[in-house]
């Protein structure tokens, strides 16, 4: 196998030539855009543009091996079973990698698409040119704060911080960094937490509108769909959907963009500066995975949250959701801690956990894995921890090991779709209703995240009649499945029988207020590990008005499952039936 034979003494010497050649020939997208003018370092550069940038597969020896190019290179793919990855590299890296005894491939398909700019498909005028069902950052911004402002009882648009470019005198405007936090206002809290950050990473598009779908849904959907009302009832949402504006706006244009851009650290190359905020968050910020040179793709900036987007999103998080983990890297979060992070990627479809800085697992590694089934169930992702042989490759300073790390809050990363600028029909026939789901559960599971994934789905739950007089009786059904999960090739999550399922009115069984009832199983015994469930609702005395019946259901081994909920409406006087007058053709 190439590199087997490599001594520790080339390792060292093909590190240091990597850096050399990083410094001097970055591939770099195309010269910066968005600021007036490049510092007069980069414009006397020969090295500016995208000349010489090749798409290539590196085969690689081991993990250590994976971990060690992933640090320096552009790294797009991985693909364990066959042992390569797939970067942007250089010619002058090709050769100094082949030199160094790595087998390298061109792809001449994927090298002659980069660098092509983005032009208006014909009558386009909103979107990214070329990609109309993706929103550039002024229209994401647009769109949902004209949700807050025509729904002001459910949604709030706040500005959580500033980019670089804002920070930064003498350059671009730059922007803010906004959340949309979804609630019903008039329902007092406390309320469990899902916070859900997209396009940390400018050129990856449809993150930033996966975000924004999502919250448009559940404002689309509430008072519609019962379980998005009681959520957003009782749950409080916060949508990030543009971690990294500055850099986004670049990308817009057609730009492989990555980083943001602050030029501090890679002065000599334009195109190639900026710092990756993937890599800049202060949990083992500095470690494996992350490059200490300027230029490259996975810079890591020059200290722990230097970058000021860093610092708003984490000074945000860390206001949300209190600290549950102690100061030791072993100790585990409570299983009885509330709160889910989720930060969207792409691309190749994964569902990713922490750690990413180490392959051990982290202390709460089973209950993180849990939930991570649910989660592949929906989407059809594998499922792994981020640092795990033969996952993807291990990174350091990312922001779902700092949710975890530093607060400990159920982390992930979805990697979603398989291109950065991925087609407008496989955003909307594939990763959209793949992930509305995942994102829906993960709502779902934000009050007990390492407890409530384990138990049992409760499932079709209806009522014999959506609208009554009170005091007619009405038939509730269900169905309670333990076996939804799915780490799609990752290992197995253990499967129980039901042995009790329970209904509430008006409040989840959690609130106070709640009593609840059991519901029995269709065949007389809780023996299975799907159930059909019912109970006969006696709704005498029920005020006139819409109710909202929650189910849940329990395992043998004692979880129980997030609810499900469904409506059923109470009116005063009994429904009108119009006579019903069949037309008959007049006789010939």
């Amino acid at each position: 196998m190439i590199g087997a034979m490599r001594t520790p003494t080339r390792k060292t010497r093909l590190l240091v030539l990597f850096l050399l050649l990083s410094f001097l020939l970055t591939p770099a997208a195309s010269a910066r855009v968005n600021r007036q003018s490049p510092p007069p370092e980069a414009q006397s550069s020969p090295e500016a543009a995208l000349q010489g940038a090749l798409i290539a597969k590196v085969y690689f020896a081991n993990t250590d091996d994976l971990n060690r190019l992933a640090g320096d290179l552009d790294v797009w793919e991985v693909d364990h079973a066959h042992g390569y990855l797939v970067a942007m590299v250089t010619s002058e890296q090709i050769t100094g990698l082949q030199a160094a005894g790595y087998r390298v491939e061109v792809d001449a398909r994927r090298t002659a698409a980069i660098g092509l700019r983005n032009v208006p498909l014909p009558g386009q005028t909103s979107g990214i040119p070329n990609f109309p069902c993706y929103r550039t950052v002024e229209e994401t911004y647009a769109s949902l704060a004209r949700l807050a402002a025509d729904h002001p009882k459910l949604a709030a648009w706040i500005d959580i911080g500033d980019s670089w470019e804002k920070v930064t005198p003498g350059g671009e405007p730059g922007y803010d960094l906004h959340a949309l936090v979804l609630t019903n206002q008039s329902v007092p809290g406390p309320k469990p937490d899902f916070v859900l950050m997209a396009a940390i990473h400018a050129r990856e598009y449809a993150t930033a509108e996966l975000a924004a779908r999502f919250a448009e849904h559940l404002v689309e959907q509430y008072g519609v769909n019962p379980d998005v009302t009681w959520l957003l009832d009782h749950f409080k949402v916060h949508i990030l959907p543009q971690a990294n504006p500055d850099g986004r706006k670049i990308a817009e244009t057609g730009d492989l963009w990555r980083k943001n851009t602050n030029p501090q650290g890679c002065k000599l190359l334009p195109g190639s500066w900026g710092t990756d905020l993937n890599r800049n968050s202060s949990f083992k910020w500095g470690g494996v995975g992350a490059s200490t040179f300027g230029c490259d793709q996975t810079y890591r900036g020059k200290s722990a949250a230097s970058e000021p987007e860093t610092q708003a999103v984490q000074s945000y998080l860390a206001a949300i959701f209190p600290d549950r983990r102690g100061p030791a890297d072993s100790d585990p979060a409570p299983l009885d801690s509330s709160g889910v992070f989720i930060t969207l990627h792409s691309y190749w479809p994964l569902v990713l956990f922490p750690w990413g800085w180490q392959p051990g697992p982290a202390p709460n590694n089973a209950q993180l894995e849990t939930l991570g089934r649910k989660f592949g169930f929906f989407n059809q992702y594998p499922v792994c921890q981020s640092g795990e042989p033969g996952c993807i490759y291990a990174t350091s300073g990312t922001s779902d090991d700092w949710a975890y790390g530093d607060l400990g809050v159920a982390a992930y990363t979805f990697e979603v779709g398989t291109e950065f600028f991925q087609s407008c029909s496989v955003f909307e026939n594939e990763i959209l209703p793949d992930n509305l789901p995942a994102l829906l559960y993960a709502l779902k599971a934000a009050r007990r995240p390492y407890q409530a994934p384990a138990g049992p789905d409760s499932l079709q739950v209806s009522v014999s009649a959506g609208q009554v007089q009170a005091g007619t009786p009405v038939l509730l059904t269900a169905r309670a499945d333990d076996t939804r999960y799915d780490s799609n090739g990752w290992g197995q999550e253990p499967v129980q029988a039901i042995v009790a399922a329970r209904y509430s009115l008006e409040a989840p069984s959690w609130k106070g207020s709640a009593q609840t009832h059991p519901l029995d199983p269709a065949d007389g015994d809780f023996d299975a590990s799907q159930e059909d469930l019912s109970a006969n609702l006696d709704t005498t005395g029920w005020a006139p008005g819409r109710h909202l019946i929650y189910v849940e259901s329990r395992d043998a081994a004692g979880n129980w499952g997030v609810p499900s909920a469904v409506f059923l409406t109470i009116t005063l006087e009994p429904p009108v039936f119009l006579p019903v007058i069949h037309y008959a053709p007049p006789a010939d």
